[in-house]
Formats: structure tokens, sequence, C-alpha cells
């Protein structure tokens, strides 16, 4: 159910802007989108976990039907990779089953869907880069979850998958690696490989996707391809340190073993971007720069 009203920021006042839902707004992600969409001029309706519950159908009805958005980004989830993997249920209902209640309500109201999906709704055994209509065949239950979410959409909504976030907010890898890089070694598997994505330039491709209420499968990715063995060498080289102390790993040899099975290949090739002549994020290296900056100031107070 709605606990609290959801926060409304943004232009309202002159003239007739568009008005954007976002859910997930305290996410990773979702404080990107909102500082998009704001810079974007747009009027927008944040919510989050505490706001909405995306399960109650009735709270999500009433939510979408009360502001009456032009469109919606759904980019609430569950994205805890393991913890789908020991309770697959509450995987499909978060991320499957509340997608299509967002996406029933949006459509009552003559809202266009923007969905953000993942690189786990594909297997990974692909030996190139995965295109937008490359048939998914999720292994983990987040990422056959998150599949359904895919498939509870219009014919005109959109979904765009993104890979390997990392953000100044919350939880991820970089933040991780600069936790550690006072350790005299650090182990990383040199046997997944993935784009590095930056939630702030995410967040813009993404707002650029729903303004223009574009339909279909986008790929949002930073370009360059590496493995986490080699990105954590790039952010420890980003942080000032030095990168020859992290040492390659297989995916079996981790201790623990991961419950989840991850995508060995998690690459996505951004085709309908390129095919639409939308120029492509930049090379990973240069949000991370910009990332473990904004974290050590952060850090420094």
């Amino acid at each position: 159910m709605v606990s609290r009203q959801p926060l409304v920021v943004g232009a309202t006042q002159g003239k007739q802007v568009m008005k954007i839902l976002i859910t997930g707004a305290n996410g990773q992600l979702g404080h990107e989108l909102v500082r998009a969409a704001i810079a974007s001029g747009l009027e927008v309706v944040a919510t989050s976990h505490e706001t909405l519950d995306i399960t109650d159908k009735s709270a999500v009805d009433a939510a979408i039907t009360e502001a009456r958005p032009d469109v919606v980004i759904h980019a609430a989830a569950w994205t805890a990779v393991d913890a789908c993997e020991s309770d697959p249920d509450k995987a499909m209902l978060v991320n499957g089953t509340a997608t299509k209640y967002v996406a029933d309500a949006a459509h009552g109201v003559g809202a266009h869907v923007v969905y953000i999906s993942t690189d786990y709704v594909f297997d990974g055994s692909k030996t190139s880069a995965y295109d937008e209509d490359d048939t998914p065949n999720p292994q983990s239950a987040y990422g056959s979850s998150k599949l359904a979410g895919e498939r509870a959409l219009g014919p005109d909504d959109a979904i765009v998958r993104i890979a390997w976030v990392c953000g100044f907010y919350g939880s991820n890898m970089v933040k991780t690696i600069l936790r550690l890089a006072e350790l005299p070694q650090l182990k990383f598997v040199d046997d997944q490989i993935g784009n590095p994505t930056f939630a702030d330039d995410a967040a813009t491709m993404i707002m650029q996707l729903a303004i223009e209420k574009r339909p279909g499968t986008w790929h949002v990715t930073n370009q360059g391809d590496v493995s986490w063995y080699e990105f954590a060498r790039e952010v420890l080289i980003a942080g000032g340190f030095d990168p020859s102390k992290v040492a390659p790993i297989k995916t079996h040899e981790l201790q623990p073993p991961r419950p989840a099975k991850r995508p060995f290949n998690s690459v996505l090739n951004n085709a309908s971007l390129k095919k639409a002549g939308i120029a492509l994020l930049p090379d990973f290296r240069i949000p991370l720069k910009r990332l473990v900056s904004q974290i050590q100031r952060n850090e420094r107070g």
C-alpha cells in the first residue's frame, strides 16, 4: 500500500510539461533518473519502496491513476541476485508480477512505459556481444523474473537492458573495490566479461528514450568490455592504487560459491541505439574516473 505521498518535483509552473513517474527512485539508478528528469525540465513523481509497494496492485493502480503521468519509468526491482535464487517466488512477484501491475496501470491512463531490465536474461554462452533481438535464456531466478517483467509490457513500451551498474548511491563493485584497496591482494574472476555501466550516464540515455517515447528493446551500457579482474585493476588505477595487487581467479574457485549462476558473457551490443543514430555512451573509464573522484571527495568530507 502507499504509506506516504510520492515526492513531486520539477517544473510545474507557466507551461504544460511532460509528467514522468519513476519507481525505485531511491535506488542506485533511480536517484540518477530523478536528477536527469529534473534537468530535462520535467515534472517528476518519484516513488520508492517506502511510498509505494509495487506488489500491491490496488496501491499501484491508485498511485498511477492519481498521478496520470505521460511516462512511467519502472526501475524498482529486487536486484539481490543470490537472495533471489533462494526465494524465487518473491523474485517473480517483485520483478515479474509487479511489473505487470505497473504496466497495466500505466496503460490505463495512456502512459508509455520504460522498463529497466538486465543482462541476466541471457545465458552468457554467446561468443560475441548480445544484440537486442537475441533469444533470452535466463539461468537464475533473478534473470527469469526480469524476463517475466519484459513479457508483461505492451508493444509500444520500451525495455532498457543495463549491466554491471555502478553509481554514487547504494552498494556496487566500485565502492567494494575501493574499500578493499589497502589489502595486500584482491582476487577477482577473469572469466566473466561485461560492460561496466555508470548510473548517471545510463539515466541520461534512458531519459532521452523516455521523453521521445521510443518503443522496443534497447541495450544501454557504457562502451568497453572487460572481465571483473580487469575492471578491478581499472578501479585501482582510477583511485591511485597499485593495480598489480589484483589477482585473477576463475568463477569455480570463488569461496564461498555464489548461489546464482552468473552469465560468463554479459556484453551487450547497443545495436538499437546505433540503428537509431543515437550517440553511444562513452568508454566506461571516463565515468569511472568521475565516480572514483566523487567517492574519494565524499570520504574526505
